[in-house]
C-alpha cells in the first residue's frame, strides 16, 4: 500500500470487468460510497444519480463500491447489480467489481480510506457511507450512511470545492 498516496492511485476494476477506472477520475471530484440494493438506504440511488448529472460538467463523478458486509444486502452478481441500479435508479456514474470494506479481505483503498493518517479513520459502518474526494486524490469529508445526497452540510461541501 506504500505507493498509493491517494484516491486516484487505487486499482479497482468496474462492475462490467473494465480495468483500473479510478485514474481515469484524476482532476475530478468524487463522492465514494459503498453501495448495496437491497438496504434501507437503497433509495439514495436517485439522489446520487442526479447529483452526479447535475455536478458531472464541474467535473464531478459518484462512485458507487458494492458491498455484501452488511446484512448480506449485496448478494447480487456483477451484472445482477448493474441491472439493478439502471433499471430502478437509471444509475449511469461508476460502479466497481464488488468488494470488502471491512476486516481481513478489505479492499486496499478502503483500508487507505479509513487510515487514522488520512483524518477519517475507523471502519465503515453501514452501507452508503461517503467519503468526499479532491481533485487530487485527498479526502476532505466522510458523512455517515444516513446523510442523504440532498444533505445541505453535503451539498454545500461541493459547493465550496467545485
Amino acid at each position: 500500500m506504500e505507493s498509493q498516496t491517494d484516491f486516484y492511485s487505487f486499482s479497482i476494476d468496474r462492475i462490467d470487468g473494465a480495468p483500473n477506472i479510478l485514474p481515469r477520475l484524476r482532476g475530478q471530484v468524487t463522492l465514494a460510497v459503498n453501495v448495496a440494493s437491497q438496504c434501507g438506504y437503497t433509495r439514495q440511488y436517485s439522489g446520487l444519480q442526479r447529483l452526479y448529472q447535475e455536478l458531472k460538467p464541474q467535473n464531478f463523478s459518484v462512485v458507487g463500491f458494492p458491498c455484501n458486509q452488511f446484512g448480506t444486502q449485496e448478494p447480487g452478481t456483477p451484472q445482477e447489480i448493474a441491472q439493478f441500479c439502471t433499471l430502478n435508479f437509471g444509475v449511469t456514474f461508476p460502479l466497481t467489481a464488488k468488494i470488502e470494506v471491512n476486516g481481513p479481505n478489505r479492499h486496499p483503498l478502503y483500508a487507505w480510506l479509513t487510515l487514522k493518517e488520512n483524518g477519517f479513520p475507523g471502519g465503515i459502518r453501514w452501507n452508503f457511507e461517503k467519503f468526499l474526494i479532491d481533485r487530487e486524490g485527498k479526502i476532505l469529508r466522510r458523512y455517515p450512511s444516513g446523510t442523504t445526497p440532498e444533505d445541505a452540510g453535503l451539498l454545500t461541501d461541493l459547493a465550496e470545492i467545485l
